[in-house]
């Protein structure tokens, strides 16, 4: 199967065990707009859990339930970083963001169960070991907190008010929590599921993760409005300093290379078994929204 048939798959896969999931929930605005927000995107992660989980064994059906709680949780991320005291968004792939749909008590709430929900799906009986289950549980929790997602969030909020740059380091150490952390762990849950070492795939999403960041700074700064379903130019209006303004565009273009080059490398050891994966760091620093 190809990355795009794979990616398509895991995307079908994916939505289903979301929609079902919230199918007895009932119909009230904060439901409705957790539907909202879990609807479409790329499965990015999702695909790198359940890829990274086939690559050590671990079969579709045991790791469903992971790729949707990453979702879920990357959905509330989004619900919360949309928000006016945040990234204040008004669109989201292509669609009024949460708070401008329903409104901001809404959308907190929206996702503060999108939240409740990933980790309900991970403690569903899946199959895996329980201390392989509960490792998941504990990851995610690191991953989506103070030490991680949440971190990377204030970061990017100081900065904004900030009286002088970032620096390059800083930037790479924001964006480690605010994209890698999740990346990192979607990457990673293969591995743990399976109760083997997660080394080779960590080094590979250290590498994704930045490299997709990169992406993203590169789109805004000169990608279609049209086609990425957002904003554009919002990081060079405020100011801020990103990858394309200390690197230069053609500079960011070639970290963002090279990064992919460190990710493909950290796959060596798995051979032809890990094509789509690394298509899948490829497709990061390709695509177009």
């Amino acid at each position: 199967m190809s990355f795009s048939e794979r990616l398509a798959l895991v995307q079908e896969l994916v939505q289903r065990r979301l929609d079902h999931r919230m199918d007895g929930m009932g119909d009230e605005p904060v439901v409705q707009a957790m539907r909202y927000a879990v609807t479409g995107g790329k499965r990015l992660r999702a695909f790198l859990v359940m890829e990274g989980a086939a690559l050590h064994g671990i079969p579709d059906h045991q790791s469903l339930d992971a790729a949707a709680a990453i979702e879920a949780m990357h959905a509330y991320s989004l619900v919360h970083d949309d928000l006016p005291c945040m990234d204040d968004d008004d669109m989201r792939r292509g669609q009024p963001t949460v708070h401008v749909k329903w409104d901001e008590a809404t959308a907190v709430l929206a996702g503060d169960a999108l939240q409740a929900l990933a980790f309900d799906l991970l403690t569903h009986p899946s199959g895996v070991p329980e201390r392989a289950q509960l490792a998941l549980v504990a990851g995610m929790a690191h991953a989506a907190g103070a030490l991680g997602m949440v971190l990377g969030q204030a970061l990017d909020i100081a900065a904004e008010t900030a009286s002088v740059p970032l620096t390059l380091a800083e930037i790479e150490r924001l964006q480690q929590g605010k994209t890698g952390a999740l990346i990192n762990w979607a990457a990673t849950a293969g591995p743990v599921m399976a109760l083997t070492d997660p080394s080779p795939m960590r080094r590979y999403a250290t590498a994704l993760g930045l490299a997709f960041q990169i992406a993203d700074d590169i789109l805004d700064a000169t990608g279609d409005e049209a086609k990425i379903g957002k904003r554009v130019g919002k990081d060079a209006g405020a100011g801020k300093a990103t990858f394309v303004s200390l690197l230069g565009l053609e500079g960011a273009k070639a970290r963002a290379s090279g990064l992919v080059a460190e990710a493909e490398a950290a796959l060596s050891g798995y051979g032809a078994g890990a094509a789509n994966l690394i298509a899948a760091a490829r497709f990061v620093i390709a695509r177009d929204s």
